[in-house]
């Protein structure tokens, strides 16, 4: 019987819980080298993914490469700070009614150090990766450059052999390796009912942005905005479970083409969107961070989250493909934006690591809902015109 990957996916978690509560504590040190090893090839990996499908796609899409580029990564910008926007003010109306001004407490977590795990140094960054991208496809378009562009073409015929033969049918068990050491480390179980209280309204805040980015890409693509957010579900489970883009990235891409998105927007939008459309993480920075200034007892600024929310949006830039990178890499600016001491901002990273998977999975499926916009204006007919230049 043929299982497809929502089953799997959900599998994995089911047997992911099952042996994080039974399984004695050697079982759970061998899952986590795997898992620790299989994320070192995810991150090896993710740079290759977006020379490979990025740098083909601009060179493909001939001179109106540019123009899709700035098109994406404006629209992927705007869309991150109105999720942010859209996240302040909800919590600015809700905190302040339902939180009591006392810091609720976590529980301590065991710790389950991997036996081993295998380095794997990626061979550039992930900004690296984007611009040589970048420089190579435009370049591919203004010169016209049939040996170099050949090269790139069999780079992405590797890169896509990769992701189906080897990361797709083990991440299903790499998703395993995940729920079971939250489950057998307590990380699952925050407690405390004002922690609950924050976790709940940040999933109600990503799953209605979510809803919301894909009616108004339905409403500017005249398609289905349920049938699309349906056909993305594998993606968001996977989001949920893993808690890392770069680990998301390869079920995104299939499901967007499902969708009935061009396969060059696909290859361009969507590697370049998982790197600079943050909206889902955006959106829980600021839920999780505006609920423990409540708990303290301040008072949530607007002007201080104007600037905690543009920074982060440049910052988080470079942490796709690590779980939980963003709340790392925004300590600094949560101590001089919002004036979080590290003991305070270490209570919000304990909350967010516990359903990290939520912000991953409201990013990545987002992304599909720009690539169905900009697939609107930048695939071309038979032709070969561009349908915005035809109308």
């Amino acid at each position: 019987m043929k299982i497809g990957i929502i089953g799997k996916l959900l599998i994995a978690m089911v047997v992911g819980v099952a042996i994080g509560l039974f399984a004695p504590n050697w079982c759970i040190r061998v899952l986590n080298s795997f898992g620790g090893t299989f994320g070192q090839f995810i991150k090896f990996f993710v740079p290759l993914i977006i020379v490979g499908l990025v740098t083909p796609a601009i060179a493909e899409s001939g001179k109106g490469a540019g123009r899709l580029l700035l098109a994406t990564m404006a629209i992927a910008y705007i869309s991150t700070l109105l999720s942010g926007a859209y996240a302040f003010c909800v919590s600015d109306f809700v905190f302040p009614r339902i939180m009591e001004n006392t810091l609720g407490s976590l529980s301590e977590t065991k710790e389950f150090p991997a036996y081993f795990i295998f380095k794997i140094p990626p061979l550039m960054g992930v900004t690296t990766a984007l611009a040589v991208a970048f420089i190579f496809g435009l370049a591919m378009v203004a010169l016209n450059l049939p040996n170099l562009k050949n090269v790139f073409n069999e780079i992405r015929s590797a890169v896509v052999l990769t992701l189906a033969k080897v990361l797709m049918p083990l991440l299903p068990l790499y998703i395993l390796t995940i729920i079971a050491e939250l489950t057998a480390s307590g990380k699952l179980v925050v407690v405390g009912g004002e922690s609950v209280k924050i976790m709940a309204l940040a999933m109600a805040v990503t799953t209605t942005l979510l809803i919301l980015q894909y009616i108004i890409a339905g409403v500017i693509t005249r398609r289905n905005p349920f049938k699309m957010l349906w056909c993305m579900l594998p993606a968001y489970l996977t989001g949920w479970g893993c808690c890392s883009s770069a680990a998301t990235l390869p079920v995104t891409l299939r499901q967007t083409r499902k969708i009935g998105i061009s396969d060059k927007v696909t290859d361009m939008v969507i590697p370049l969107c998982s790197n600079v459309h943050l909206s889902g993480s955006m959106a829980n920075m600021v839920v999780y961070t505006a609920g423990f200034i409540v708990l303290g007892g301040g008072a949530i600024s607007l002007p201080n989250y104007i600037e905690f929310m543009l920074m982060l949006s440049v910052i988080a830039v470079a942490s796709p493909g690590v779980p939980g990178g963003v709340v790392l890499s925004s300590a600094a600016i949560a101590e001089s934006a919002l004036g979080f001491s590290p003991e305070r901002y270490a209570l919000v990273v304990a909350t967010y690591m516990a359903l990290d998977g939520m912000g991953t999975a409201c990013n990545l499926t987002g992304d599909a809902a720009i690539a169905s916009i900009v697939d609107k204006y930048f695939r071309k007919d038979p032709s070969g015109n561009n349908y915005a230049e035809g109308s």
